[in-house]
């Protein structure tokens, strides 16, 4: 069980930090546009990416003993950088969400767009892949892990897309960004610190 929480709270952490894939559901679900084939996609990817993180990275530890303390510290070093980063976007203030009222668009090019978004997005491999994987290697429940991980990846896309009409105020509002990237850096920066000691 604590494997699984683990992964659920740094999954859900690292997905929850706004990127071009997150504003894309989100807007998506204030406009009610292929909002559950949207979310089913994101989730799907990021379950993939998760499997694959998780089992190719294990592997990887297994054959090179080294490279679990290495990834370790890579890890928190990213998170580290990762969190600061928030937290100085926190700092300097944000701009509100533009849903825009343009064209309905079709469910071809909205997946599309979609798979574009996730598959060629380089943070998804850093993310994802690397630093959920490199995680995951302190864990004797690799599995639990990762379900956790994948779970939270879940719950957020399809929150963020059926619950997009409720969260269209506060996202208008750029403090909300703000206090947004605080809690994100704080979170990135407390994994660090469980990775370091």
């Amino acid at each position: 069980m604590w494997a699984f929480q683990s992964g659920f709270a740094l999954g859900f952490s690292l997905i929850l930090a706004i990127g071009a894939q997150n504003a894309f559901v989100l807007r998506q679900g204030l406009r009610q546009e292929h909002v559950f084939a949207i979310c089913l996609t994101c989730a799907v990817s990021d379950a993939v990416l998760i499997a694959g993180g998780v089992a190719g990275f294990g592997a990887l530890a297994q054959a090179v003993p080294w490279l679990e303390s290495a990834m370790r510290y890579g890890g928190a070093a990213f998170l580290i950088w990762y969190g600061a980063m928030n937290l100085r976007a926190a700092w300097r203030g944000g701009e509100a969400l533009q849903v825009g009222n343009g064209p309905a668009v079709g469910l071809r090019a909205a997946l599309l767009t979609c798979l574009a978004l996730t598959w060629l997005n380089p943070h998804v491999y850093l993310d994802t892949v690397v630093l959920l994987g490199s995680v995951s290697a302190q864990y004797d429940d690799k599995l639990a892990f990762a379900a956790g991980a994948m779970m939270a990846s879940g719950v957020f896309f399809f929150s963020l897309g059926y619950g997009a009409r409720l969260l269209r105020p506060f996202f208008a509002n750029p403090v909300s960004w703000r206090v947004l990237d605080v809690i994100v850096g704080l979170t990135m920066w407390a994994i660090a610190a469980s990775l370091l000691f």
